[in-house]
């Protein structure tokens, strides 16, 4: 009788990077081996090359994008009109509706890969999809209800980045059970519904390292008491461990119209009324007492903030000190697109800053570089953002990395301490030799014919949907 044998299990590749940046800083001469399915299996510095892949740079972690509306990506400049009376971001809102009324799902799928292709070449290697596109554009649910979900979901493979998807629970048109508007109607779904759309989805790719899920009820306004309390508590019930987000004290308007209605704050109310951990995330926060700030960075949330959106919507500023003292964590996001790059939403987050105290240096304490402190809490609040093991070059951890050329013009006479201040700070277009997301590099999605063809399918839908 034969004796069945097992396929052997391919042995982990190896690489060789002379300078990285590891959970405890910088190192030099680090060997890193890559299991089959694309995660760390070791990561050891002061090592000899012995044969691995040398990596021809200055080797960083992937950063996470813990916010994006992806779609929004084609409505980029089409904002900047002054209106009558006062723009905000509540007039902002009503040419977001227009767009959203104009696309197909062909069409959401090419603005998706587009996208996700800048935030490539950006230097992320994840995108939380914040996604609330869910009905026809009459508002009716497609045959598939998960038709625009798989949407992005292709255009996030197609490039090859990593993505978490966020179905957003979208209910009413304000608080207190507001019916909702004529123009909200492709967002509109119930708990159950997009529970289901998760639980179909992480069942077809279980075993897809590249992708994770969750949900994302839209925000209070959006999202009565009890639906909320609904769809935490099922998500609990099918993944213990995902992650929540939710749009959160963004501009005063709502803030006040939450008082009017229950009152207390946004802030105030969520984590009086829901049982907020670590796998809750904050989107903006721009607006939270000091009671509110520390209360928040005791839950063990993640706060989302997205600087250049924020600053395009004049939605208002972080309180950042207060949040850091309280050990409160953070992670960036791309949001509305206006920029698809982490070292600008880093360099903005700090220069609002700056604008507001009018000190330099906000983010970190005498003597330690700003860029590493941005950097590093950027990278930890984005893993927990993403219930994915990322953001980090650790064993277990995805093997996602970006390498920054070894000419690198802002690094030339430099100590690598200083590596990180002058790459944010030192204001450039991203120009990263590499982009490698669970160990496989990503530069054919940002060159040839795979290339062209995003970028001609998107410009072909802003020919389209544009109207000016």
């Amino acid at each position: 009788m034969e004796t069945e044998v097992s396929p052997a299990t391919p042995a982990p590749r190896r690489f060789f990077a002379p300078l990285a940046y590891l959970p405890g800083g910088w190192s030099d001469n680090v060997a890193m081996a890559v299991d089959a399915r694309g995660f760390f299996t070791q990561v050891v510095a002061d090592s000899a090359d012995d044969g691995a892949e040398r990596l021809g740079g200055v080797v960083l972690p992937g950063m996470v994008n813990a916010h994006s509306h992806a779609f929004q990506r084609a409505m980029v400049g089409l904002t900047q009109v002054a209106g009558p009376g006062a723009d905000n971001f509540w007039s902002w809102r009503t040419l977001m509706y227009e767009l959203a009324l104009r696309l197909s799902p062909a069409q959401i799928e090419a603005i998706a890969t587009w996208v996700y292709t800048e935030m490539l070449r950006g230097g992320y290697t994840h995108v939380c999809e914040f996604h609330y596109l869910h009905n026809d554009v009459d508002g009716r649910p497609y045959a598939d209800p998960a038709e625009l979900s798989r949407a992005v979901l292709r255009a996030a493979q197609r490039v090859g980045i990593g993505i978490t998807l966020l179905p957003v629970l979208y209910m009413t048109g304000g608080f207190g059970g507001q019916p909702p508007r004529a123009e909200q109607r492709r967002f509109l779904s119930t708990p159950d519904r997009l529970l289901d759309i998760v639980r179909t989805l992480r069942a077809e790719y279980l075993d897809d390292p590249m992708l994770g899920f969750g949900l994302a009820p839209h925000s209070l306004r959006a999202v009565p008491p009890a639906p909320l309390h609904d769809a935490a508590a099922g998500l609990r019930a099918v993944d213990a461990g995902a992650p929540i987000h939710i749009h959160i004290a963004e501009q005063t308007g709502e803030i006040d119209a939450c008082v009017a209605w229950s009152n207390q704050r946004p802030v105030q109310w969520l984590l009086e009324h829901e049982e907020v951990d670590r796998r809750w995330n904050l989107v903006h926060t721009t607006h939270m007492t000091v009671d509110e700030t520390l209360r928040a960075a005791a839950s063990g949330a993640t706060v989302v903030l997205c600087p250049t959106t924020e600053a395009d919507l004049g939605d208002g500023v972080f309180a950042y000190p207060e949040h850091v003292r309280a050990n409160g964590g953070y992670a960036i996001g791309s949001d509305s697109q206006v920029c698809r790059d982490w070292q600008s939403e880093l360099r903005m987050l700090e220069y609002s800053q700056r604008l507001v105290l009018r000190q330099r240096n906000v983010a970190t304490a005498p003597g330690h570089s700003t860029g590493e402190a941005l950097f590093s809490a950027a990278l930890d609040g984005g893993a927990k953002a993403s219930g994915l093991p990322l953001g980090r070059l650790a064993a277990g951890a995805r093997a996602d990395w970006v390498v920054v050329r070894e000419d690198k013009l802002a690094f030339a006479g430099r100590s690598p301490a200083r590596y990180l201040d002058s790459l944010i700070f030192d204001h450039h277009a991203p120009d990263f030799a590499d982009i490698v997301i669970g160990g496989h590099s990503r530069r054919g999605a940002l060159e040839g014919d795979n290339y062209r063809a995003a970028r001609a399918a998107f410009a072909q839908t802003l020919r389209d949907v544009s109207g000016n």
